[in-house]
């Protein structure tokens, strides 16, 4: 019998395994070890699973499978790794192994297929946008936790607004022309904090073109593994955008991905475009802001969204923005680098342990005494939303208001 990992996709690297020394430096920050308690369920123990399973007569066990569906994928040991352990690169190698293995279920598969075969089309998600309203009341009433954490997740509204294909920059200075990736799940839900992120762009000298096509950047289903529906959104998403200077996200998880296409699909091509993906608070960071800040009295703790802080290092560049406000108080919580759970997908196939860690950072949040919370990702505002009765803005949002004179 050969080895557990196929070629079909190259398995997790054997000399990006052996750079693990197994310090433990990864076990504080490690969300799904803080909830398991099992050194499987850590980074390191899931280095060791993959070590196995490059070994002759070994395949994917049940077992296996159980410990890397754990993983949150949040990046957060990548950051606390002092050996440089590229924890990232191997786990993203690791999904589509197992998807493609025996041991999924087709019942887990079929759901999985079920939450992509909605969350990446908004037209689907516009769809069913009306009876979000009524879904966190019926929650108590699902059969399944699974199929409760769905419903209560959803939002108790959608802000869907088209955006312009072109926004014109009012400001004295141009400073060039970008294209805006509109995202799937955050166009139909968060459809404001687009509107608030174009008219900040354009208010700071950019001309700002965002096409409505491809309907997702493919970084949901990229992040499960499930690559043959990933790769054509990702290369369709380099055909529409490739053309633009810069591609601005406003999106923590997406920006993570299309930054991470030429590693995951290997071709000169995508390399060029991941180095023209900026994430949106990079962008306003790197130049002297000229539109005129008004007073936003606030007290605002800012949450540290996974894909924005561990896997593209963004965590300085925020704040800058948001200090930058005049009256608004930036509070900071502690364990600002322990997942809130919601992890792409994570609080709908893993419910038990995304409720855990959604209470942590609520009441991390909460002990800080905010008026309001500052999250920069479309999941993570539904998470804490859950389990949190504050106020949640887009630090665009925030930035928008206080450029407009606008109150919260």
């Amino acid at each position: 019998m050969s080895a557990a990992w196929d070629t079909v996709s190259p398995p997790p690297e054997p000399d990006l395994i052996k750079d693990c020394v197994h310090c433990g430096f990864c076990l504080p920050t490690c969300p799904s070890y803080a909830v398991f308690e099992e050194e499987m369920d850590s980074p390191r123990g899931r280095i060791l699973l993959m070590r196995v399973g490059h070994e002759e007569g070994e395949r994917i066990s049940p077992e296996m499978v159980t410990h890397f569906d754990r993983c949150l994928g949040c990046m957060a040991c990548v950051t606390a790794c002092p050996s440089g352990v590229q924890y990232d690169k191997l786990i993203e190698r690791v999904r589509p192994q197992v998807e493609r293995s025996e041991a999924r279920s087709w019942r887990e598969r079929a759901y999985r297929r079920a939450i992509f075969a909605v969350m990446t089309h908004p037209g689907r998600l516009r769809a069913l946008a009306p009876g979000a309203k009524l879904a966190p009341k019926l929650a108590p009433l699902a059969p399944t936790e699974r199929l409760r954490s769905v419903l209560s997740l959803a939002p108790a509204k959608a802000s869907y607004r088209p955006l312009a294909r072109v926004k014109r920059s009012p400001a004295p200075v141009k400073r060039g022309t970008v294209a805006f990736m509109q995202g799937c799940v955050q166009r139909v839900f968060f459809g404001d904090v687009n509107a608030a992120t174009v008219r900040v762009l354009a208010a700071e000298g950019w001309e700002v073109h965002s096409p409505r096509t491809p309907r997702c950047c493919g970084a949901l289903p990229m992040h499960a593994g499930v690559d043959e529906e990933a790769i054509p959104l990702a290369e369709a998403t380099i055909a529409a955008y490739e053309r633009f200077d810069k591609i601005v996200t406003n999106v923590a998880g997406c920006g993570s991905v299309m930054k991470d296409y030429g590693h995951i699909l290997d071709t000169d091509r995508a390399r060029e475009f991941s180095a023209k993906v900026v994430d949106v608070h990079e962008l306003l960071a790197s130049e002297e802001p000229q539109a005129v800040r008004k007073p936003l009295p606030l007290r605002a703790a800012y949450h540290d969204a996974c894909h924005l802080a561990h896997a593209q290092g963004v965590r300085v560049q925020p704040r800058q923005l948001l200090r930058a406000i005049p009256g608004l108080e930036l509070l900071e919580p502690a364990e600002w680098e322990l997942c809130c759970g919601s992890a792409g997908i994570y609080n709908l196939l893993q419910p038990e342990a995304a409720a855990e860690l959604g209470e942590r950072k609520a009441q991390n949040l909460k002990a800080t005494g905010a008026e309001a919370i500052a999250a920069a990702n479309p999941g993570c505002a539904l998470q804490i939303a859950r389990h949190l009765d504050l106020p949640i803005y887009h630090p665009m949002t925030l930035l928008d208001m206080s450029l407009r004179g606008v109150q919260p």
